[in-house]
């Protein structure tokens, strides 16, 4: 998913009544699960968006840190 950042996706998953989406990010030593959540319209809510983005920003400064970046 561009819209959040560099090698971020999206897996949708049929459920009985709903379609579930998992926003996720592979790194080379993780998968980070960003966001879970029903979608019933075939955009992303922005709310969605950024919630995905502060907290992958919110990784990668935790990361760097412990990295002594």
């Amino acid at each position: 998913m561009p819209a959040i950042g560099a090698h971020c996706h999206e897996l949708r998953i049929q459920d009985a009544n709903v379609i579930w989406r998992i926003v996720y990010r592979l790194d080379g030593d993780a998968v980070i699960i960003i966001e879970v959540f029903s979608k019933k319209t075939p955009t992303t809510p922005r709310g969605v968006l950024d919630v995905c983005r502060r907290r992958l920003n919110a990784y990668d400064q935790a990361t760097r840190r412990e990295r002594g970046q």
